[in-house]
């Protein structure tokens, strides 16, 4: 299953935004999904994965108290919830499936999509 991003834009430093990820033909309810992000020139770097019942979920601590990750698995979506923007939340957002392996690591999600580019300025 590939998904999709989508939802980033431009907010000033405080502002919110939220994103969705959404899989095109293909269900993926029982699929935890991860997100990550990827600035200029860095690794992909964990933010937050939702379990597919969606009770569970984890956060980077650089984002936690800031962003809720969510999902509707009648809607085939997933959501996150960006609070309090700082400039270095700016990059591009991806989400994908879990494979296996720790969460924390892009190399245990697959089928990466196009991410969305979120910038938050100062």
């Amino acid at each position: 299953v590939q998904l999709q991003a989508s939802g980033g834009g431009s907010v000033q430093a405080g502002g919110s935004l939220r994103l969705s990820c959404a899989a095109s033909g293909q269900t993926f309810s029982s699929a935890t999904v991860g997100w990550f992000r990827q600035a200029p020139g860095k690794e992909r770097d964990f933010v937050a994965a939702v379990t597919w019942g969606g009770g569970s979920t984890i956060y980077a601590d650089s984002v936690k108290g800031r962003f809720t990750a969510s999902r509707d698995n009648a809607k085939n979506t997933v959501y996150l919830q960006m609070n309090s923007l700082k400039p270095e939340d700016t990059a591009v957002y991806y989400c994908a499936p879990y494979r296996s392996g720790s969460y924390y690591y892009a190399s245990s999600f697959g089928s990466w999509g196009q991410g969305t580019l979120v910038t938050v300025s100062s």
